[in-house]
């Protein structure tokens, strides 16, 4: 174990047990494979630690306002992309073996990692695709076109339409993604779409990187 990680286990030990299961989740990241998957991302928790002050990030400001207040934990029903023309129901998305998050059986859905924050609510949600399905295009085809300030629109159970402003999208590889800075506890009502990129190996059904959209919540109706 090298000094930083050693470190950060010994602050995460200071602090809330929701902030130790964030930060020991997110450690855990797996490969796209099999049927040309979206990423598998680590678990997120269902309360957010922000508040302990032990990765929190500055509520960010969009190009299209402030950051809206977070909700309550609401089950999201649906994710709509205008620029894209996506309007996808959700599938609902657990883990799998080792805590990975498994992925959406149906190429022409989207999914929502259950375990973790709702989107509205405080922290960072995920909602998954992905992005071909045996060489035919899949719901998150083109999640790497989109850019800052487009938005997105995920309805919810409780009648809520939670808006959300794209602050940046960035494509990693994958022995090189930075999973704390992606599923890192924030202070605000944060949403990142997660799809396959980079090359692909037909071999092996493999995409070699990660595409990932970051989102504020800017607006609710």
């Amino acid at each position: 174990m090298s000094r930083s990680v050693r470190r950060m286990w010994t602050g995460i030990r200071r602090s809330s047990a929701a902030a130790f299961a964030a930060v020991a989740a997110a450690l855990v990241l797996t490969a796209c494979a099999g049927q040309d998957s979206a990423a598998a991302p680590p678990s997120a928790p269902r309360q957010n630690a922000a508040q302990d002050g032990t990765a929190a990030a500055p509520t960010p400001s969009t190009g299209s306002g402030k950051a809206a207040a977070p909700l309550g934990r609401s089950v999201p029903q649906r994710v709509v992309i205008p620029s894209l023309g996506v309007s996808s129901a959700l599938e609902t998305l657990g883990q799998g073996g080792g805590g990975a998050m498994t992925t959406p059986k149906d190429p022409d859905l989207a999914g929502w990692y259950e375990p973790g924050p709702t989107p509205g609510s405080r922290g960072p949600a995920v909602i998954a695709g992905h992005v071909t399905w045996n060489g035919a295009d899949a719901v998150f085809k083109k999640l790497k076109t989109m850019k800052a300030g487009d938005s997105i629109e995920v309805t919810r159970a409780d009648g809520k339409t939670a808006t959300f402003t794209v602050d940046r999208v960035e494509e990693y590889p994958k022995k090189e993604f930075p999973t704390l800075d992606v599923y890192k506890n924030i202070d605000h009502a944060g949403l990142r779409l997660i799809t396959c990129g980079g090359d692909f190996d037909a071999d092996r059904h493999y995409y070699d990187s990660n595409v990932t959209v970051f989102a504020s919540m800017t607006g609710v109706a």
